[in-house]
């Protein structure tokens, strides 16, 4: 699949779920700006059908590169960036749930919803945007949030963008992101205060904030919840003493931007 139409229908299910990012990007569009996406972030588990590697696939046969490795040993989970082939392409951001750190409660559910996997479906070209191939009772989305909000988002909603994000660095009305996020509460979006509204600095390079994700209407097997769904998020990056602009991640700030899809 070429990777244009993959990261298209990326967003077109992300916004469907989504319609809070759609509504900031128009604001935005209406006041002149150009929306650049910064990066793309999908969530899977360390099963070889939908891990990482798997995620990724798709990216990396059409010319992205590993940028970096993270660790969140605190949510038992590892991640990875890739590199865009072409600069006006999105980082994608891949990360998955370590089964073999949670506990054999967890193994047991996750076990469960991945049996019901068809033949062959790690091998979709379609993976990223595959959406939910199983079904779950909402009992066991609340003992999966329980121990791991991640391992709950990816029971109740598959595979898909967990978030696109806004790079503010192109943005021409906004001088930093103290003013965008003044904008977006002013206007009655809640955002993500885990950890300080602002994570990150000049100093590392990057700064990120996030909305909350709203809740949306998810079928369980057993009837029809309102759960948090997805979140926009908003990055400015600096340039590095060489000159170029930094392209990673800060885990300590990525740590805190997973928590805005929790339940509250």
């Amino acid at each position: 699949m070429d990777v244009r139409s993959l990261l298209e229908r990326l967003w077109q299910d992300y916004a469907a779920l989504n319609p809070q990012a759609g509504k900031i990007h128009a604001l935005l569009a209406a006041l002149g700006e150009r929306i650049v996406n910064d990066h793309v972030a999908l969530r899977g588990i360390d099963d070889p059908r939908l891990c990482l590697e798997r995620l990724a696939r798709p990216f990396v046969a059409a010319g992205y590169r590993v940028g970096g490795e993270y660790e969140f040993r605190e949510k038992k989970l590892r991640a990875r960036h890739y590199q865009p082939p072409e600069s006006d392409l999105p980082l994608v951001f891949v990360s998955e749930l370590r089964l073999a750190e949670c506990s054999s409660e967890l193994r047991a559910i996750v076990t469960a919803l991945l049996d019901q996997l068809p033949d062959g479906f790690g091998e979709r070209e379609d993976l990223p945007v595959a959406g939910r191939p199983w079904q779950v009772r909402f009992s066991e989305y609340e003992a999966l949030c329980a121990e791991s909000e991640y391992a709950g988002w990816v029971a109740a909603f598959g595979l898909r963008a967990n978030h696109f994000t806004v790079r503010v660095n192109a943005l021409q009305r906004f001088g930093d992101l103290v003013e965008l996020d003044a904008f977006l509460v002013r206007i009655g979006f809640a955002l993500n205060d885990a950890g300080g509204r602002i994570k990150g600095s000049a100093v590392v390079y990057l700064e990120q904030s996030s909305t909350l994700a709203e809740p949306v209407e998810v079928e369980f097997s057993d009837g029809v919840r309102r759960i948090p769904g997805c979140y926009y998020e908003f990055a400015r990056r600096y340039a590095l003493p060489s000159g170029e602009l930094y392209t990673g991640f800060v885990e300590r700030s990525a740590d805190r931007i997973f928590e805005s899809t929790d339940r509250r």
